[in-house]
């Protein structure tokens, strides 16, 4: 038997039930979920709870760009008040060094849009185990207590989902955390210019960029702010596609 006719029907009647809404195509999980992630970042209780997960995407972005870059990665520390720093050594100027300083504001948006476009590409496993990956990888860099038991609790919900829930409710949880990651790249910078206004936050990733490069920390604040929209945009776009059809949550042919 055909396995969309059955577990594709299944997959999205689970993922309709854990959001209490009658569906009738997979586009509308897409809009459900968007919405929710929307306001998880907007709201500033959810977004509080949540904005760990953007922390560490954010040091992960600092660690990779550093490992690349030819930098040798310390670790990374992790705040309960959701902020965070990556250590790494080398040569204290250069394009090595602005690409890690650079590296941690897109990060969240930038990994959403990979997500998108691997849901767009019907590859939802590979979105969970893109999650793993980074965690297990941040995890082992993690310096702190606070930070190693912030990596765990988000290894643990993944791997719940991964492990315990059925194909449909799994579908909703990719939409929703690519969904998150695209918002959420975006409100920190506006929470980081509005501590510079207040003059704190005086040794931030802009202002070392600042530093780096002679440019202007405002001008910096722009060209992140563009990437970040254009990854919401092009991601949004990619999520919503009217080609995402039903098929997306079938199980293999049986």
């Amino acid at each position: 038997m055909n396995g969309v006719d059955v577990y594709g029907v299944a997959g999205i009647d689970l993922a309709a039930e854990s959001f209490g809404l009658d569906v009738d195509a997979a586009s509308v999980i897409a809009v459900v979920t968007g919405v929710l992630a929307l306001a998880i970042v907007v709201v500033n209780r959810p977004w509080w709870f949540a904005r760990h997960v953007v922390t560490i995407v954010h040091e992960a972005g600092h660690a990779l760009c550093a490992l690349l870059a030819g930098r040798r990665l310390q670790g990374i520390t992790l705040h309960s008040d959701t902020s965070g720093v990556t250590v790494s050594r080398g040569k204290p100027t250069g394009p090595g060094m602005v690409l890690t300083t650079l590296a941690g504001y897109p990060a969240p948006a930038v990994l959403g849009l990979v997500f998108a476009w691997l849901v767009s590409a019907e590859k939802l496993s590979a979105v969970l185990g893109i999650a793993a990956v980074l965690l297990l990888g941040v995890l082992v860099m993690v310096r702190n207590a606070y930070g190693i038991f912030s990596v765990v609790l988000s290894a643990l919900v993944l791997g719940g989902i991964a492990l315990f829930a059925g194909p449909g409710v799994q579908a909703a949880f990719v939409y929703l955390i690519t969904w998150f990651l695209l918002f959420g790249g975006v409100r920190p910078l506006f929470e980081l210019q509005a501590k510079r206004r207040r003059g704190a936050a005086r040794d931030s990733d802009l202002d070392q960029l600042a530093r780096l490069t002679s440019l202007p920390a405002l001008l910096w604040l722009f060209v992140l702010g563009v990437l970040a929209a254009t990854c919401v945009i092009v991601g949004g776009m990619l999520l919503i596609d009217p080609a995402v059809t039903p098929e997306l949550f079938a199980s293999e042919e049986t």
